[in-house]
């Protein structure tokens, strides 16, 4: 069972900064793409940022030029650097991991972590 944990949430001023972290741990083979998704109040979850195994990543449009997504392979962890927060990031932030496990192809998600941005 693959487990995934997230750290770095909290609140920010607007403008701040916040960098989200996402570890996986457990018997994993292959890592394939990660994300991360945020679900605010009253809202569906949304695709934020992806990253595939080969580097490429895609930003949804509200935090093009602003979110960062990066993945460190020896850690199977994936980040998300947010600058220039506004309070419309305000939200539950979850990240994503497609692998090969024990189990063979499988999709997992993180307990979620907020992130709140004051005006």
């Amino acid at each position: 069972q693959v487990q995934l944990v997230e750290s770095g949430g909290g609140l920010v001023q607007f403008g701040g900064s916040l960098r989200l972290s996402c570890a996986a741990s457990g018997i994993i083979f292959r890592i394939y793409a990660m994300g991360w998704y945020r679900q605010a109040p009253g809202k569906q979850r949304e695709l934020v940022a992806a990253i595939t195994s080969g580097g490429n990543t895609n930003y949804t449009d509200s935090v093009k030029g602003r979110f960062t997504i990066s993945r460190d392979n020896t850690k199977n962890t994936v980040y998300l650097q947010m600058n220039s927060l506004k309070p419309d990031d305000t939200a539950v932030y979850y990240c994503n991991i497609a692998v090969f496990d024990s189990l063979g192809r499988n999709d997992y998600w993180g307990q979620g972590t907020q992130v709140t941005v004051s005006s």
